[in-house]
């Protein structure tokens, strides 16, 4: 009996690109003759004709399996759904934008013939500004710091899982969810495969500098209680250096501003905490399906 991979889809907005995406991946799976294949494209709320698509895609290919989410949950709800309701020996994940070739299907299942659980795609090159690609680089240069897992510089969401892998992944109860940091710490035997990121053709991003400061927020806060220990520290420092200021009589004005703009900051930080605990427990779910086309459980 041959295995099954899943090949999962999140998408939004994405119109002018999905049924090239699936063009293209067919394409690749002609290769891989001695693998039975299913798709998951996860709709994340499209406003477009994204969801119409899809459905008329269903039509022609039953191995097809709609999930429509009732509004944009945010990519990483979007990535939950896709693995939730793959059901493959293996799940590949990739999104339909096509900055992520889909001839790396080819390298990640000769990863995983040779025993690695999980392959994750590591992108050398992208079309970003020199700008954002400092802040990636300076973010997981961070992140490595102050946690205790380890998350490769470039690692992107693209990849392969095993099953055990997916249901691992699947049994996390939380919602305030990290991808590339839930993956490192769940561990098993794991590859990396390095490719160069292209430049999105078609359609426009609805990825922004403030959805990559909320993604860094939710590794850094989800992953690190550092932040919190350094507050503490900091409290014994400014301390010290409060006596200090009295003993030689520094100036009482810059005394209050410099206590009260370390204390701003850790209540800020303490904030972020405190924002984490009450996402987990109002217990809601991560996404909400609307839909679900050609799909059996």
């Amino acid at each position: 009996m041959k295995k099954k991979i899943s090949i999962v889809v999140p998408c939004f907005n994405e119109e002018a690109n999905i049924e090239t995406t699936y063009k293209k991946i067919e394409l690749i799976l002609k290769k891989l003759l001695s693998y039975d294949f299913e798709y998951i494209i996860v709709d994340n709320g499209s406003t477009d004709k994204t969801k119409e698509i899809i459905k008329r895609l269903i039509k022609r290919d039953k191995r097809i399996k709609g999930i429509f989410l009732s509004r944009n949950f945010g990519p990483e709800a979007s990535a939950a759904a896709c693995y939730k309701f793959a059901i493959g020996d293996a799940v590949i994940a990739l999104p339909a934008d096509l900055q992520d070739p889909p001839e790396l299907i080819l390298k990640f299942v000769k990863k995983w013939e040779q025993g690695y659980d999980v392959v994750i795609g590591i992108y050398n090159k992208t079309e970003d500004d020199l700008f954002t690609k400092f802040l990636r680089k300076f973010f997981y240069f961070f992140f490595k710091k102050i946690s205790n897992i380890d998350v490769p510089v470039n690692a992107s969401g693209v990849g392969l899982l095993d099953r055990k892998v997916v249901d691992a992944l699947n049994s996390l109860p939380e919602k305030y969810r990290f991808f590339r940091g839930l993956r490192a710490w769940i561990g098993f035997k794991t590859a990396t495969v390095n490719y160069e990121r292209r430049k999105r053709q078609r359609g426009v991003s609805s990825y922004n500098l403030i959805n990559y400061f909320k993604h860094a927020e939710r590794g850094i806060f989800g992953f690190s209680y550092l932040i919190m220990d350094m507050m503490f520290y900091f409290g014994m420092g400014i301390s010290l250096i409060s006596l200090l200021f009295l003993v030689v009589k520094f100036s009482l004005y810059s005394l209050i501003i410099f206590i009260g703009s370390i204390l701003l900051l850790s209540i800020s930080i303490i904030g972020k905490y405190i924002q984490v605990i009450v996402e987990e427990t109002k217990d809601r779910p991560m996404y909400i399906v609307e839909e679900t086309v050609n799909y059996k459980k």
